[in-house]
């Protein structure tokens, strides 16, 4: 499971910008709503799209998911239970990188 997550973060974090706004709590929110909408996807479940933001985010979250259905096909095969075990270890690991392991201080910066 570790590399299939090494994977997914390899991926975004050369080909995507969505996980390196310029605030914490920005980088968060991102993180959070565009890897639940992407896990949703992949699960073929409903994706929420009320809000404007919602659909922001579901546009990175539909990108990212089909990119990675095309780029790593294993994770179609994948049971639903196990996709969402994968997932939230992607996002976790997302978050450790980009916020919590962040030598950026200026992301914590509450006047910025």
């Amino acid at each position: 499971m570790e590399d299939k997550i090494e994977q997914l973060v390899d991926y975004i974090m050369k080909n995507c910008l969505w996980q390196f706004n310029s605030r914490a709590w920005d980088r968060k929110n991102q993180n959070e709503n565009i890897i639940e909408k992407a896990t949703q996807l992949l699960c073929d479940e409903p994706v929420d799209m009320g809000t404007p933001a919602d659909r922001c985010y579901w546009v990175e979250a539909q990108l990212l998911s089909d990119n990675y259905k095309r780029l790593f096909p294993w994770i179609v095969t994948m049971e639903k239970p196990k996709i969402k075990i994968l997932m939230q270890g992607f996002k976790d690991r997302v978050d450790y990188l980009t916020i919590t392991a962040s030598r950026n201080t200026e992301i914590n910066d509450k006047l910025y």
